[in-house]
């Protein structure tokens, strides 16, 4: 079986195909930092049209690059939520107009979902049930996942979700968009010892997430300090180790509450190499394993919706003509 992903929830349009016995064959992505870094962040309407512009091209040069044609397509995947509902319609729209044109069966995937998913087109794979820390864009998780598709949320962001405050906070230090990854690269020339920031809710029972305070407390430090280069790099670093310990206690937490030692990191700061380095660490002295997918898959990617889409058509799933794009999806409402 062959399915196709489209991926426009954001600002990076991304096709690919997967082939249950081979994989994923091809993976073409057109990402739209360079527009939207002038604005220091992404424009909704912009972000739309781009979409428009390159959804189809990346679908044509995706079938070429996976040697195939749409003729020996088994099905149409395409992200319908949560996202920038612009941005979901162009690629609801034209993933089911496609569908429809070849008498396809056609999926709407859930982009965590896909995000949690992206793991399984790895060689080394969790069995169920497992943990997944999900931290993409707007959302924070910690997911008791199941069965696949059965998922229970143990714990989420009450506000600000890591990735936005990240890259609120690099917006704040003068930091290119996206935000998140050059602060990361900031923190890494700061030394740690200088401040000392709070770790939001690890005071409290429970795995909820909350980065508004520490946000503050961060523009708060920034504000009154005189601010030099290792000053910048300092208060970076204070905020990244924050963070990153932050998400350490809480998957800990979970672990002790689940008995489950098995963890699952997705969505775009799963990338970060001191959170990889620091849970890595954190699970060889608990006696268990965690699992990053490869970069390319932890960011937005179409591979990871053609892999949802894959596992849902094959169960017979398929959407009506008539669908709707989902800004707000709750995982737990799948």
């Amino acid at each position: 079986m062959q399915v196709l992903g489209i991926e426009t929830s954001c600002d990076e349009t991304a096709i690919a195909i997967y082939d249950s016995k081979l994989g994923i064959l091809s993976h073409c992505l057109y990402s739209q930092i360079d527009l939207h870094n002038k604005y220091g962040g992404v424009v909704p309407e912009l972000a739309s049209r781009e979409h428009v512009l390159k959804v189809l091209p990346l679908v044509k040069k995706a079938l070429v690059e996976a040697k195939t044609e749409f003729n020996l397509l088994n099905g149409i995947a395409y992200t319908i939520g949560p996202g920038l509902m612009g941005a979901l319609l162009v690629g609801g729209t034209v993933g089911r107009s496609l569908a429809y044109s070849l008498s396809l069966p056609a999926i709407g995937v859930h982009h965590m979902e896909a995000h949690l998913l992206a793991l399984m087109l790895e060689e080394n794979t969790p069995e169920y049930p497992f943990l997944a820390l999900l931290v993409s864009g707007g959302h924070t998780q910690i997911v008791n996942v199941k069965a696949p598709g059965v998922f229970k949320i143990l714990g989420e962001s009450v506000d600000d979700a890591a990735g936005e405050a990240f890259d609120k906070i690099a917006k704040i230090l003068g930091l290119p968009y996206p935000g998140g990854p050059a602060l990361s690269v900031l923190a890494d020339e700061g030394d740690s010892g200088r401040f000392q920031f709070p770790r939001p809710m690890t005071d409290r029972p429970g795995l909820n997430f909350s980065f508004s305070g520490l946000k503050t407390f961060t523009l708060n430090t920034i504000n009154s300090e005189n601010m030099d280069e290792q000053t910048r790099a300092d208060i970076a670093r204070a905020f990244v180790d924050a963070v990153v310990e932050t998400f350490v206690i809480k998957c800990k937490r979970a672990i002790n509450e689940t008995g489950i030692k098995q963890l699952v990191v997705a969505g775009g700061v799963s990338a970060n190499k001191q959170l990889q380095k620091a849970l890595i660490s954190m699970f060889n002295q608990e006696g268990g394993e965690v699992f990053f997918p490869r970069d390319e898959y932890c960011t937005d990617n179409g591979a990871m919706v053609a892999y949802a889409g894959y596992l849902r058509i094959k169960k017979g799933q398929n959407d009506t003509l008539s669908f709707i794009a989902k800004p707000r999806w709750p995982l737990e409402d799948i």
